[in-house]
């Protein structure tokens, strides 16, 4: 059965989940994942629901919403204790595999979604040049060019991104090359 968790949080429990609350929520995610994620991750013990709401003063209700998101990206898990009925939580501890699962989720449909976009302005930028006036076609030209740069950047990002997930290790090399040319 999991230790009863002391009231309220450390000085340095503090500095942690507002830290990470922070990291976060410039990635966009909530601040309360942050919290939530970083004081399970200091945890020792299991830690239920009530535990985490009563450490980090926040409403049962975003403490369930919160879990229920964390869990979803793999980065909570709920365990259950004999003889206890309500659920605990503990924090994923492997950082690389946390990480990658949210690149892999999250940042590639961001790459992808943008190649598509990208390969679909170009597409109308050929439908435009067909019926254009020779004007026009240098205009459409010079942004057929902008455009594929960017194409080529958002291949090399899925590349780089691919390659950085299948090894844990990445060659900024293409980047480097991408930048300087």
């Amino acid at each position: 059965m999991p230790a009863a968790a002391p009231a309220g949080l450390s000085p340095a429990e503090k500095a942690l989940t507002d830290t990470v609350g922070r990291l976060i929520e410039f990635w966009g995610f909530s601040r309360n994942m942050g919290r939530i994620w970083g004081l399970l991750y200091l945890s020792s013990e299991l830690l239920s629901a009530r535990d985490l709401r009563d450490r980090l003063a926040i409403s049962a209700g975003a403490v369930s919403m919160t879990l229920t998101d964390l869990q979803r990206w793999g980065v909570v898990r709920k365990v259950w204790v004999a003889g206890d009925r309500k659920g605990h939580f503990a924090a994923e501890v492997n950082l690389w595999k946390m990480i990658s699962r949210v690149m892999n989720e999250r940042e590639r449909a961001e790459i992808l979604a943008a190649i598509e976009g990208f390969e679909e302005s170009l597409r109308l930028l050929g439908d435009e040049r067909r019926s254009a006036g020779a004007g026009e076609r240098r205009r459409i030209a010079e942004q057929s060019a902008r455009i594929q740069q960017l194409l080529e950047l958002a291949r090399l990002g899925r590349s780089l991104l691919e390659a950085l997930l299948a090894t844990s290790r990445l060659d900024a090399g293409p980047l480097t090359r991408f930048v300087l040319r």
